[in-house]
């Protein structure tokens, strides 16, 4: 008999509304009025607030400083650098009038004409390269290291909550250097960081990479991506650092003057992380119970759980579970307070316990008469089975429950990069390359493929099969092995294998 899960279909029946499930089950967001842009709701911006967070002091930690940049963008600014404006003109949203007017029907209708359209922002290279032009005059004005905060417009024709919406929110960050090399140096800088946020904070492990020519940002001189495996063995790329060199600082003007009174263009990075990092850390751990989160990206990492039958044991358990309340916050979890809740609901205990389960909570510590009696706690963990509880007494468990958040976080670690591990294979031919990805999975790998790591001399050939399979090129890895090979493609020299995989 097949185990009763809290979400259906399961991953395995049918992962995409598995995923949409999930969601719809942690109340985390959901579609609003306008075509292919999602409301984030309150649970759900909780953990994209730990993600600001985490990130914003990594950031000012190596020395960036955050400021904020206009939604609208004059066109004649993406005219200016023709690359990223074709990266982008399908995707741009455009403002050509400045307000409403009713009509005889009672309609408004849009009027006053602008002069000059505004794209709404895909991106702000240009922007912010204009105010960098102003900036810069001189070799002791750089570097300029900038970040900020905001959301951003995309039209999408096939938006998924989270993974690809119109609308979203992202950081988006943009300095300015007097050489190349510390262009680069920053370029990778903040690859680190981004590998450090998802590894050590949202437990997901990545792929370190340079993208292929075809796969870069529009406008940039090299482009490097971090790719996380998905529980359908789909590639996601979790975040991306771009090094410009000096397109757009000579489309935008932005040049300085050296130490030995030369005029220089200035050598420009942009990089970013966006909501879609939600996504990921939905697909990485989540199970068929729903939502399975961290406790460092939890933003509740304990909920303690009143339950009681009888009203007249109310007072005794609510008083225990509020004691137990204060001395959790006393307490401290990877450098922070614990982030400690209590359910006071009027639901039933079962009902819950499974509401806590769905949203991901790491640690659920139920509180009834029989633990008051005993000073005890009964314990349930996200990372093991909904029924696999523990009774502790109160004292080991306030002894022990940061040692446990480790734990948690450390298997959803290690669970993850075993299966990116098991998805991963070494390919060599073209007849294996294919058989990879259109194979069948085991559990909950269901779609075929994983990372397949092939040579490739970087050519057009190979295109119509990579098409046919839906497979793309997802970089080069940094960490990995350059040994030299064919191109399962072509038969020719190969200097290294490129990761590849289905992609959202």
């Amino acid at each position: 008999m097949a185990k009763k899960t809290a979400i259906s279909p399961t991953r395995a029946e049918n992962y995409p509304d598995w995923y949409q499930e999930v969601i719809k089950a942690a109340d985390l967001a959901e579609n609003s009025p306008v075509r292919g842009c999602m409301i984030i709701k309150p649970w759900g911006y909780a953990i994209w607030e730990r993600i600001q967070a985490i990130l914003d002091g990594m950031l000012k930690a190596t020395g960036h400083v955050n400021a904020y940049f206009p939604l609208l963008i004059p066109l004649h600014f993406m005219e200016k650098e023709a690359e990223h404006v074709e990266g982008f003109a399908k995707e741009c949203a455009v403002v050509t009038h400045h307000r409403l007017t009713l009509d005889e029907n009672g309609k408004l209708t849009p009027d006053g004409l602008l002069e000059e359209p505004y794209v709404i922002r895909p991106t702000s290279e240009t922007v912010i390269g204009d105010a960098f032009s102003r900036w810069v005059q001189s070799y002791r004005d750089l570097p300029i290291l900038v970040n900020q905060w905001a959301n951003v417009m995309r039209w999408e024709r096939r938006p998924r909550l989270f993974l690809r919406t119109s609308e979203f929110l992202w950081q988006e960050g943009h300095t300015a250097h007097a050489t190349p090399e510390e262009g680069m140096e920053e370029t990778l800088k903040v690859l680190d960081l981004y590998t450090v946020l998802a590894e050590k904070n949202l437990a997901m492990p990545v792929i370190k990479g340079a993208k292929t020519p075809g796969e870069r940002f529009p406008g940039a001189v090299e482009t490097y991506t971090i790719e996380a495996m998905m529980q359908d063995g789909r590639a996601l790329q979790a975040g991306t650092s771009h090094f410009l060199g000096q397109n757009f600082a000579k489309a935008m003007g932005i040049s300085f003057q050296t130490q030995e009174g030369q005029k220089e263009f200035v050598w420009t990075t942009s990089w970013g992380v966006s909501t879609r990092l939600i996504g990921g850390l939905i697909m990485t751990h989540s199970d068929d119970d729903g939502l399975v989160l961290p406790p460092k990206m939890a933003p509740t990492q304990i909920m303690l759980l009143p339950i009681f039958h009888d009203p007249e044991k109310k007072t005794e358990v609510m008083a225990h579970a509020d004691r137990l309340l204060q001395e959790l916050r006393e307490l401290s979890y990877d450098g922070e307070s614990l982030r400690v809740e209590l359910d006071d609901s009027d639901r039933r205990g079962g009902e819950k316990v499974w509401h806590h389960i769905k949203r991901g909570v790491p640690v659920r510590v139920e509180i009834g008469p029989k633990e008051v009696e005993a000073d005890s706690v009964f314990v349930g963990r996200r990372d093991k089975e909904p029924r696999d509880r523990v009774t502790l007494p109160r004292a080991e468990f306030l002894q022990n429950v940061s040692k446990m958040l480790t734990e948690i976080q450390e298997n959803l670690l290690k669970r993850a990069k075993t299966f990116q591990q098991e998805g991963t294979a070494t390919i060599d031919s073209l007849d294996d390359f294919k058989d990879f990805f259109t194979q069948t999975h085991d559990g909950a790998l269901v779609t075929g493929g994983g990372f397949g790591l092939a040579h490739w001399n970087n050519t057009a050939e190979g295109n119509e099969v990579l098409a046919e399979l839906k497979v793309t090129p997802r970089c080069v890895s940094l960490n990995g092995d350059q040994e030299p090979g064919e191109c399962i493609f072509t038969g020719k020299p190969s200097k290294q294998r490129v990761v590849f995989a289905k992609a959202y």
